[in-house]
């Protein structure tokens, strides 16, 4: 666990998050939402209205425990946040402790991304350029090394040791 907070020190949601974010209207049907959520392989949307706030979110579990025609009958309006200064392990700890599966992130007021568990565990693999040694993280490697311009082949994932 000390590897892994050693790992994310200094990083922030607002450089994790996943963006731009598909969202829906309040009043998206749920035949919408559900086709939405399939066909981009995502688990929840966030409802936001037409200045970016976010109203609440649909996920999988809402969409079969609840019933309802459209996204504000079946949202769950209870949504934790954080914003785009906020520390990943902070972020991590509220995934952890809240047991759920993504946070919006939030500038202004204003859906700005998303940070899923997914988006953390996917920092968590290292790969290092073949040219110049220079390691990145994140879930895939980059299309082109920082360093010295090096292509995405050129990466390789790197074994992390166990323990702390």
């Amino acid at each position: 666990m000390e590897s892994q907070a050693r790992a994310a020190a200094g990083i922030t949601a607002g450089q994790a998050m996943t963006a731009p974010v598909i969202t829906v209207g309040p009043d998206a049907t749920i035949a919408s939402i559900a086709e939405t959520i399939t066909s981009a392989r995502i688990s929840a949307v966030p409802v936001v209205d037409s200045t970016g706030t976010v109203l609440g979110l649909v996920s999988e579990l809402d969409l079969l425990a609840r019933s309802g025609r459209i996204a504000r009958d079946v949202m769950t309006t209870a949504v934790i946040s954080v914003t785009t200064d906020t520390d990943i392990e902070q972020v991590r700890r509220i995934l952890v402790d809240s047991r759920i599966r993504r946070v919006p992130v939030l500038s202004s007021g204003r859906l700005v991304g998303i940070l899923s568990r997914r988006d953390l565990v996917g920092r968590m693999m290292e790969w290092a350029c073949g040219v110049c040694g220079e390691t990145v993280r994140g879930a895939h490697p980059p299309l082109v090394c920082p360093k010295c311009g090096g292509s995405e082949d050129r990466f390789t994932l790197q074994e992390q040791p166990p323990g702390p």
